[in-house]
């Protein structure tokens, strides 16, 4: 593989754990470590444990930059309170989406900023060009590792780990200067998998460390490493949408189902706002829908749909559900044809197969 590619601080222990690794996105990532099925199960069931250092941090700070953020971000960072993280989209002036991210709030006027590890340069780009005012913005990606363990056990496992209650620490909350296997880390509830779980904010030198003591606490618990296969199955089982899938550059929040990351009512102008409010009254051309197939057949990543002889749209995600264990997908297709109940044909491999329109998410967690 082209030494080219980059690489987390946690590289040279994939192997120890029988790592296989791909490009992606120009990361070379473990795509599993044992098999894509059984890291899902170990998740849905237990736990896993999953390498994201190459998402990417940038630090906002400044006594403009909630006025900034608001003018970057579809949702209303003006409701988020120290401690608090929250789910937006960042959009250009025509709808289209330039990332999505969370922006966590350390402290007034202090953000950190998660963005998509393959638009780390482009979302730093757009944001200096966005800035006036008092703003100051780091792009500390390279300084910061990040591991998630996600599964109805990841907070009995991790509470092992540390003195701090984990369960002060809800939904789409943080607590900051954490005390983890002797390591002072970030942990956040967030998630990208459709269970509980935890995020691991730590300086890179530290996340070799956190990765063996966290597999180690868990065996008993059946802990497994994860890799890029099964984040994918399970964050299209949940529908949790992926850049560069779900969501892009041509698709607009409003279109991928994103509406509840969409804050028109906010005091602030945004970018992007215009056509979202039109799409908003007037509706959306185009819908991002579930699909399950009838024919046999597996709907993959870019995959035309039709109604009749008519191509409506395309296969954003699509695989055979581990949990399901059916053929099922996600397409964004022409917003008259998105009820559910409605009989599509995938085309794979030359030949239209049956499928029909269903509700999402395919898969919820018990609480």
């Amino acid at each position: 593989m082209s030494e080219q590619l980059k690489r987390t601080p946690l590289f040279d222990v994939y192997a120890a754990y029988g790592g296989k690794t791909i490009d992606f996105g120009g990361w070379e990532l473990p795509v599993q470590f044992s098999s894509i099925k059984a890291e899902h199960e170990a998740v849905r069931t237990k736990a896993g444990l999953f390498d994201v250092s190459h998402m990417g941090e940038i630090i906002v700070t400044g006594s403009a930059s909630e006025a900034f953020l608001q003018k970057l971000m579809t949702n209303d960072i003006s409701k988020l309170v120290e401690g608090q993280a929250q789910y937006t989209a960042m959009c250009y002036q025509d709808g289209g989406i330039v990332d999505d991210l969370l922006v966590y709030k350390l402290e007034e006027n202090h953000y950190l900023l998660v963005v998509n590890a393959g638009n780390i340069e482009k979302d730093f780009q757009w944001m200096q060009q966005n800035a006036s005012g008092d703003v100051e913005l780091v792009n500390k990606s390279n300084e910061y590792g990040l591991l998630a363990i996600q599964g109805p056990l990841a907070e009995r496992i991790l509470q092992k780990l540390t003195s701090h209650n984990l369960e002060d620490i809800k939904f789409f909350r943080f607590a900051d200067q954490v005390e983890i296997a002797g390591k002072s880390v970030l942990v956040s509830r967030t998630g990208y998998t459709g269970e509980d779980g935890f995020e691991i904010y730590a300086a890179s030198s530290d996340v070799t460390e956190l990765w063996s003591s966290i597999l180690e606490t868990g065996k008993e618990e059946g802990i497994l490493p994860c890799g890029l296969g099964a984040r994918d199955t399970l964050r299209f089982e949940a529908c949790l949408p992926l850049y560069g899938q779900e969501l892009s550059k041509d698709i607009t929040p409003l279109e991928a189902g994103l509406g509840f990351v969409v804050k028109l009512n906010k005091e602030q102008d945004f970018n992007g706002k215009s056509v979202l409010a039109d799409q908003k009254e007037n509706g959306v051309p185009r819908r991002s829908i579930g699909i399950e197939m009838i024919d046999k057949g597996i709907p993959r990543t870019g995959y035309p749909v039709f109604a009749g002889e008519e191509q409506i749209g395309f296969v954003t995600t699509g695989t055979q559900s581990p949990t399901l264990k059916k053929n099922i997908g996600l397409a964004l297709i022409d917003a008259k044809f998105a009820e559910i109940g409605k009989e599509l044909e995938v085309e794979i491999r030359n030949k239209r197969l049956k499928a029909i329109t269903v509700a999402t998410p395919f898969y919820k967690r018990q609480k």
